[in-house]
């Protein structure tokens, strides 16, 4: 088979409520991606908040110029809310206003099937079933994905399950049944939805931030991709700020120097330590970047002015913890 190849950086597009941002593709990650897809098997990332680890599967998206798939997992989530989901409570309401009608456009506008919306595995699985069953819906709850230039289905798409550790345990054994099986049942419908021909399977990636132990066989049935910072903090930070707030960046308000990325790399490490030595969750990659996101549009094109700033910022961006003093 052929596997995607992915780039040693990428600029992202805004998509939906996803911003403008800058992705760079560690081997080790380019390593997990292929290796996934080839076994069919879907990538768990786990590791600390702020590692990025929902945005390597937009990167993968984007860089292989497949449709994206998110879903961001509550302790409410069950396996169907990704694969359908049924309005009830729209369907109650159309029921109160047609409470007069005669009975055939009773039964016709109560129709199950009219609140019945594609869940993103159904977009996955076959995106064509899944427009139609939109189209039908009486009040969609969310809108159609946006595709890429000149996508097709055939082209595949990328599932991003993002904190499954909030979910109950059962959901994460149902998922792999569905993934495995390439169906899932839709009652509403009488039928059930499968993978439709031509359309390769999705790589899905699962991401986890550890508060939740995941089931043994779960785990067994995924690759898994951890992310953290390396030994090397203070040079991986920097790498990182050079990446989305370099000298010639062309907005203005997002340039900063060697100098300010530095310093902030130092600031961090040292919040970082005194966290980690008092048992607080510690400030990582997401943080640094908001302190330089921060004192770039505070002070755009001023290092010495950005350099002042760093310190005062610290205390809110840093220090994030109820006993960290300021």
């Amino acid at each position: 088979m052929t596997l995607h190849s992915y780039p040693e950086k990428l600029d992202l597009p805004k998509l939906g409520s996803w911003p403008e941002s800058v992705h760079q593709f560690e081997p080790d990650a380019i390593h997990a991606l292929q290796a996934a897809e080839a076994a069919g098997r879907p990538l768990l990332v786990r590791g600390e908040p702020g590692m990025g680890k929902s945005q390597l599967a937009r990167a993968a998206a984007v860089a292989t110029g497949r449709l994206f798939l998110a879903v961001v997992v509550n302790a409410r989530t069950e396996c169907q809310d990704l694969q359908w989901r049924f309005d009830a409570v729209a369907r109650l309401g159309e029921a109160q206003i047609l409470a007069g009608a005669d009975g055939s456009e009773r039964l016709s506008r109560l129709q199950p099937a009219r609140f019945l919306g594609p869940g993103p595995l159904w977009w996955a699985l076959d995106f064509e079933s899944a427009l139609a069953q939109w189209q039908q819906c009486h009040n969609p709850a969310e809108p159609i994905p946006e595709q890429p230039k000149d996508w097709t289905p055939a082209k595949g798409s990328v599932v991003l399950i993002d904190e499954i550790d909030k979910a109950d345990s059962d959901l994460p054994n149902s998922l792999l049944e569905t993934l495995g099986n390439g169906d899932f049942s839709v009652p509403y419908l009488g039928g059930s939805v499968r993978r439709a021909s031509l359309v390769p399977p999705p790589l899905v990636v699962i991401t986890t931030n550890e508060e939740r132990e995941l089931p043994a066989a779960f785990l067994r049935r995924c690759l898994v991709l951890p992310l953290s910072l390396p030994e090397d903090v203070a040079g991986f930070l920097c790498g990182r700020g050079a990446a989305h707030f370099p000298e010639d960046h062309r907005d203005e308000n997002q340039r900063s120097t060697k100098a300010v990325r530095e310093a902030a790399a130092r600031l961090l490490i040292e919040d970082r330590q005194t966290a980690l030595d008092q048992g607080w969750p510690p400030p990582g990659q997401a943080e640094y970047l908001d302190l330089l996101r921060a004192v770039c549009a505070m002070k755009p094109g001023d290092e010495a002015g950005q350099l002042g700033l760093l310190d005062i910022l610290r205390r809110f961006v840093l220090r994030k913890s109820p006993g960290q003093g300021l």
